[in-house]
């Protein structure tokens, strides 16, 4: 018990957390000095983030970004009518078997759906889950966080979404909404959104770590493409509530938002959750290539966890 006991604490003993080691054969000398180190550690807390503060630490950033990721992406990519209907129904029917041996594992599966306003992510969601258990999964469409979630860090509403042991959650925009629309709109600091790369994938590395499946898919447009969408849902009525005043502000800023996702995409495409860029200019191709790689993912992921055992 000695030896665990000191390994735990060497494993876990860091420079912004350590460990104190307190002698408590005198009880009430131990008490004291608890005390004593509490009051000292929560004044040089408070110090630290005044002097942050003023030192406006909030605007100095070392990362410098030269990535063109969605720039070179090739949006021409299409399918026809008469592919798409061959190829739906079949890909519908395995993504509904697997995910319901996922299920029968006891494995649970994190979806994370990204990318450009009226890319089609809802659409590549609904198309995916169409033949599956409805029991099995559940889509979380992420807006604004809520007062009581603002009093936590920006990550606690999320990690209460994920799925249990066997089930399937489903995020349409996710926890990268803090390097997206935090950083773009100024909702969050320049060090908050900066730190919150390693945040995210340490968040990520926890959950494929569990034994997760764990797919990140990014869903792009072009600037004409989206505009031509944008006119379209203001045009139909059963469309109208898709498109808001945001949805234009944001476009206005279409520049920044995508050197904020070319970052994005950059600096969290990670071998245990990696981004899956999706070309989305032809919906239906869009819908194909989902399915697709969520069929060629799982399968991976269901063989890499049999040659474990």
């Amino acid at each position: 018990m000695k030896n665990i006991s000191k390994k735990t604490l060497v494993a876990s003993d860091f420079s912004y957390s350590r460990w104190e080691i307190i002698d408590s054969n005198d009880r009430k000398a131990a008490s004291k000095e608890v005390l004593g180190l509490a009051l000292d550690k929560i004044s040089q807390g408070i110090e630290r983030v005044v002097r942050q503060r003023e030192e406006n630490e909030n605007e100095k950033r070392d990362y410098i970004s030269s990535s063109n990721i969605l720039q070179n992406i090739d949006l021409s990519k299409s399918i026809s009518d008469d592919e798409y209907k061959e190829k739906k129904d079949k890909l519908q029917d395995e993504v509904a078997k697997l995910m319901y041996k996922f299920y029968q594992k006891g494995i649970s599966q994190v979806l994370v759906f990204e990318g450009v306003d009226a890319a089609g992510k809802d659409g590549a969601i609904e198309r995916l889950i169409k033949k599956v258990d409805p029991r099995l999964y559940s889509v979380h469409g992420i807006s604004a966080p809520s007062k009581e979630e603002l009093s936590r860090n920006y990550l606690w509403r999320f990690f209460t979404k994920l799925p249990k042991d066997g089930y399937v959650g489903i995020f349409s925009r996710s926890w990268y909404g803090r390097v997206m629309v935090e950083r773009v709109e100024g909702f969050a600091k320049t060090n908050e959104w900066d730190r919150a790369y390693g945040e995210m994938l340490d968040m990520e590395k926890q959950i494929y770590d569990h034994g997760s499946l764990l797919l990140k898919f990014f869903v792009t447009i072009d600037k004409d493409e989206q505009l031509k969408r944008f006119k379209d849902r203001q045009r139909e009525p059963d469309k109208q509530y898709k498109i808001t005043d945001e949805d234009w502000r944001n476009r206005d800023k279409w520049d920044d938002y995508i050197e904020a996702m070319n970052e994005m995409l950059e600096r969290t495409n990670a071998s245990y959750a990696p981004w899956i860029i999706v070309e989305g200019n032809c919906k239906k191709y869009a819908r194909i290539k989902v399915m697709e790689e969520y069929i060629k993912a799982a399968k991976n992921h269901l063989k890499k966890l049999e040659n474990k055992k």
